[in-house]
């Protein structure tokens, strides 16, 4: 069912289709271009965090599927089926591959609204069109990865291409299940590569149906491939490949560091990672606009139920406008984001993704009452919605960097709103983290802004405004936040290695 289609249709239609889900959701692996049982058989039952019942099932691979995948990915590589295929017909494959993801939009929108207790209306709305329009921004760059002629003297050539890898492994995070998916299969695709995706086990199945959909469009069987399991299987299996020349990952710090240890071990494959974040959002006195800035700052933080990794979790506010600021967000912030059924198209905040992430934020808010914040809304689980993962939007005062809220990545919605007293104190204060992911500067001070823009210490700042911008702005991070840079035209590139060929023409 298309977009269009999707939008129009109710609450109850949603609980219909919801009845229907084992037979729309496909759990095996995807190889070679069929859907096979995991090769021991195992299943892993897939939950839905919104009442905590089974709504499907996926295959639990191991090492066994991971070297299936790897091969029929390696001998499409060598068959050259993908990769020198003329640009321009990849290019449609990949547009037609985007166009069969917005006419399944329902079916896409349910699985990630099923598996991980996404909004239906997120998805539909931000999800499915943006995955969309990642895929068609990285086609259009397949025939847009020039070479470089160096000034040599008469008698030589000196030229520098791009190639890619061959066999990418890549692994995807459950927050984000369609999107985040397709932040890595697109550029690494259109890269030219054969690839495998591991998915987060729970929320395999918008994955899966994708590798189906790339065939669908006419992608040659082997060229994506899709293996399930639990990750200290089939991801580190994965990762540990001989076969696989890079990784792709987006995911936890703590994952992300295992996986450098796996390159070592292996074959010391590239790997590039999106990890975690303690994003600063710095609100300066003379800020252009307050209720832009307060609603910003809760939407930053509520958004996708908290779990983003580039959540403005660290509110810093300057004192002169401190109270005032607590004030508003109080006043705005609380009724902003109410928990509900998911699959009701008018609401706006579901559950967390798991009991066990339920448990986690709900300590991170006892640190916070433990340690000295000051609990001004939330912090427990919604009345009438106790049979779900789900936490009501919470906001703390009072919090300082040294407490374990102001510092830890909470993957929930938890804010923080913190004083500060001068610019430096804010840029160090704001420095005062494993992370570097993302910031926000408010002030209307142009110099201020700009110089606060150099002195963070984040791959992204944004300036009066937040997780906005195009395909033409890098997402990626500095320190413990990862070293790639996702949607946008270098993601391309970072898929790709660079050759040397010098030629003697005399």
């Amino acid at each position: 069912m298309d977009a269009r289609s999707a939008k129009a249709l109710s609450k109850d239609d949603w609980a219909n289709m919801a009845s229907d889900a084992e037979s729309i959701f496909e759990g095996r692996c995807f190889i070679n271009g069929e859907y096979v049982d995991a090769t021991d058989g195992g299943k892993i039952e897939v939950i839905n965090p919104a009442t905590n019942e089974v709504c499907g099932t996926c295959a639990a691979g191991n090492e066994k599927d991971i070297d299936k995948a790897v091969a029929a990915a390696k001998e499409s590589f060598k068959a050259r089926t993908w990769r020198k295929m003329a640009p321009r017909k990849r290019m449609g494959i990949m547009m037609k591959f985007a166009d069969l993801l917005q006419q399944n939009t329902a079916e896409l929108a349910l699985m990630d609204s099923m598996n991980m207790g996404k909004p239906i209306s997120d998805c539909l709305n931000v999800d499915v069109p943006a995955s969309a329009v990642n895929i068609r921004f990285m086609a259009e760059c397949i025939d847009k990865m020039y070479g470089k002629v160096a000034n040599t003297h008469e008698k030589a050539l000196n030229l520098s291409v791009r190639e890619p890898y061959g066999v990418v492994g890549l692994i995807s995070p459950w927050n984000y299940p369609l999107l985040m998916g397709v932040w890595k299969i697109a550029p690494a695709l259109a890269a030219g590569n054969s690839i495998v995706l591991k998915p987060d086990e729970h929320s395999p199945h918008s994955c899966i149906k994708m590798a189906e959909l790339f065939v669908e469009a006419g992608g040659p069987p082997g060229v994506f491939n899709v293996v399930t399991g639990h990750g200290e299987e089939a991801g580190q299996s994965l990762a540990l490949h001989q076969d696989v020349s890079k990784i792709g990952f987006t995911g936890s710090t703590e994952v992300g560091k295992l996986l450098l240890q796996y390159s070592g071990q292996s074959n010391m494959k590239k790997v590039s990672l999106e990890t975690g974040g303690k994003s600063p959002m710095i609100y300066f006195a003379d800020l252009p606009d307050m209720e832009l800035a307060v609603s910003t700052a809760y939407d930053s933080i509520y958004a996708n139920m908290g779990e983003v990794c580039n959540a403005g979790s660290r509110i810093y506010v300057e004192r002169a406008i401190y109270a005032d600021f607590v004030d508003q967000f109080i006043a705005e912030g609380q009724g902003a984001y109410t928990p509900g059924d998911p699959l009701d198209p008018e609401t706006n905040m579901g559950p967390l993704m798991s009991a066990n992430a339920q448990k986690r934020v709900l300590g991170f808010i006892e640190s916070g009452k433990n340690e000295g914040a000051k609990l001004k809304f939330g912090g427990n689980i919604p009345t009438g919605l106790e049979s779900g993962c789900f936490v009501e939007p919470t906001m703390f005062a009072d919090v300082n960097n040294d407490m374990t809220i102001g510092r830890e990545e909470i993957f929930g919605p938890v804010a923080s709103i913190i004083p500060f007293d001068s610019q430096e104190e804010a840029v160090a204060m704001a420095n005062d983290t494993i992370y570097g992911l993302c910031a926000s500067v408010w002030t209307s001070n142009v110099s201020r802004a700009h110089n606060m823009a150099k002195d963070i210490e984040s791959g992204m700042v944004y300036v009066n405004c937040y997780d906005v911008g195009d395909m033409t702005f890098e997402f990626g991070g500095y320190k413990q936040s990862g070293n790639a840079k996702d949607s946008c035209f270098d993601s391309v590139l970072g898929y790709t290695q660079s050759k040397s060929i010098w030629y003697n023409l005399g």
